[in-house]
């Protein structure tokens, strides 16, 4: 099943647990005051992001604000405070609805909220700030870095990325974050000349099957989570988009989610000489 069906699968169920994994936002626990402490850590979030950006440009102020992967709203809400336009693409319709529902409760109804694809159509024209985070090692990583790609060019030149993405993973600190390469399968050696006549001497004796037993009333099974993948990209192709875009610097800021290795990508895009 693609991410994209297991997102919106997320977003039906679990919307705002497939957001942050903590026991609070599980839907069948969530309270009022958890659901206020979930946007109280989008506002702090946002601070983080307009402070990283003015490394750059002292008084950096977003007229426009384009967020993938917006989910419920937890950033779009604290974003629409600090500039005029503010775009929220998701790929998930059940989240982009739950979106809608807080924005309009939380006095932001002028957020846009559309559906997200591969080259960003619904979001069309150039942002001041483009930010992701905690979205694209949810997805393939041939896909993600495409995106990644269609990202920066949303840039406006003069305007800030602010893109997070996975690197590695803490368990794997011999092989520098990455899952150890999977060992060569051994050649099997070739089969003797009288294999084949004891093969078909076992088909011969072997007994008959056992008759099936009766079919079984069935067994209540507990419905697993959906699929949330955790991908790794490597930064250096990373670095490598950035710039062919014409990106000169890059600040970087190392994450560490419960031993999934990030990185926090931070960049202007230079104006015209």
């Amino acid at each position: 099943m693609s991410t994209d069906q297991e997102w919106e699968r997320w977003g039906a169920r679990d919307p705002y647990f497939g957001v942050l994994t903590l026991p609070q936002f599980r839907s069948a626990a969530l309270t009022a005051q958890d659901k206020d402490m979930f946007f109280v850590s989008g506002q702090h979030h946002v601070d983080y992001v307009m402070s990283a950006c003015r490394r750059f440009t002292a008084d950096f102020v977003p007229l426009d604000v384009l967020d993938f992967g917006c989910g419920v709203g937890r950033l779009v809400v604290p974003f629409a405070a600090c500039a005029q336009r503010v775009v929220g693409m998701d790929i998930s319709p059940s989240m982009l609805a739950e979106a809608r529902r807080n924005c309009d409760e939380r006095g932001t109804p002028q957020v846009e909220l559309v559906g997200s694809d591969d080259q960003l159509l619904q979001a069309p024209g150039l942002f001041d700030l483009v930010h992701s985070c905690i979205v694209l090692q949810h997805l393939e990583l041939a896909r993600g870095r495409e995106l990644f790609r269609e990202l920066v060019a949303k840039v406006r030149p003069g305007g800030m990325g602010a893109l997070h993405v996975t690197y590695g993973w803490d368990i794997h600190d011999a092989s520098y974050g990455l899952p150890p390469p999977s060992p060569a399968p051994q050649a099997l050696p070739p089969p003797m000349p009288w294999e084949p006549v004891k093969t078909q001497l076992r088909q011969w004796l072997r007994p008959a099957p056992a008759p099936a037993p009766p079919p079984q009333s069935p067994v209540a099974t507990v419905d697993a989570d959906p699929e949330m993948q955790m991908n790794y990209y490597n930064l250096s192709e990373l670095m490598y988009l950035l710039n062919r875009a014409g990106v000169q610097q890059v600040w970087t800021d190392f994450t560490d989610h419960g031993g999934a290795l990030g990185a926090f990508l931070f960049f202007r895009k230079p104006l015209p000489v």
